[in-house]
């Protein structure tokens, strides 16, 4: 019973931290059960995929009804990112863990530096050089941008939005850890948007690539079963109460995130800790 409720407890505050930022609570989840409750790496991603749907159905109801979520840009990207998912599910049990763990690690430590040199910006310029006649491509932009925001290099964003997927299959981390530098950062997506798009698409992506490890016979029912209810109780709770966040907060929060994986996955990619 009493491990029973310490999932359950680490679930919740999982679910808290993936509604709020975006990732689906995977980044936590992983850690969480490989290094205090021993699970293999590979049955920790499977649990950790089931987790990410439940907190991305809990939250992203909420999400859409107050329109933060931008539901264009969100299907459109996930499209190529439920690609990768299916790609890195397949390719799950034939690459290293170490490889993957210490490029994620890079990954991880350059995207958190990098948010922490930008300024946020809160105005574009206010008058551009003479463009060319539109075309559908600015069509199709404009349709997928929000109010206050053009989303921008788009194929770059889709690229990036592959790799999410790739790397959700392969570490269980719903994706967003990328999604949401990339929707930020490279596409001009406020943050705000950004973690609730994510939020909204990590579903998506964690039931392409969950499918295979469900079977492979990888997911442990007797753990996921108490990790998704406290995944659901805090995503739940933590998505109606993510808009009172300030965006400063949410940002700093996800820096130190970052940090803290980077460091797990750097330690996991040179044999130190668990998995």
């Amino acid at each position: 019973m009493s491990t029973t409720l310490l999932l359950a407890g680490g679930g919740a505050l999982a679910g808290v931290f993936g509604a709020l930022l975006g990732l689906g609570g995977g980044i936590l989840i992983v850690p969480l059960l490989t290094l205090a409750f021993g699970l293999p790496f590979r049955e920790a991603v499977a649990v950790s995929l089931v987790a990410v749907i439940t907190s991305s159905s809990a939250s992203a109801a909420v999400y859409l009804e107050r329109h933060v979520a931008n539901l264009r840009l969100g299907m459109t990207l996930e499209l190529f990112t439920a690609i990768g998912a299916v790609l890195g599910g397949l390719a799950a049990f034939v690459l290293p863990d170490r490889l993957l763990a210490g490029l994620f690690a890079v990954m991880l430590a350059y995207t958190a530096w990098t948010m922490v040199r930008r300024r946020a910006s809160t105005a574009e310029p206010a008058r551009l050089p003479a463009e060319p006649p539109p075309s559908w491509r600015d069509g199709f932009v404009a349709g997928i941008s929000g109010p206050g925001y053009r989303v921008r290099r788009l194929p770059a964003g889709i690229g990036l939005s592959f790799v999410a997927g790739i790397v959700s299959a392969l570490l269980g981390v719903g994706g967003g850890i990328v999604k949401v530098p990339a929707m930020n950062l490279v596409m001009g997506v406020p943050l705000r948007v950004a973690t609730a798009t994510s939020n909204m698409m990590i579903g998506v992506t964690g039931s392409a690539s969950a499918i295979l490890y469900l079977l492979r016979g990888d997911v442990n029912a007797f753990v996921a079963g108490p990790v998704v209810l406290g995944v659901f109780a805090g995503a739940t709770v933590t998505s109606r109460l993510a808009h009172r966040v300030p965006v400063a907060t949410v940002r700093l929060a996800f820096v130190v995130v970052l940090l803290y994986v980077a460091v797990e996955m750097g330690m996991r990619a040179m044999g130190i800790g668990g998995g």
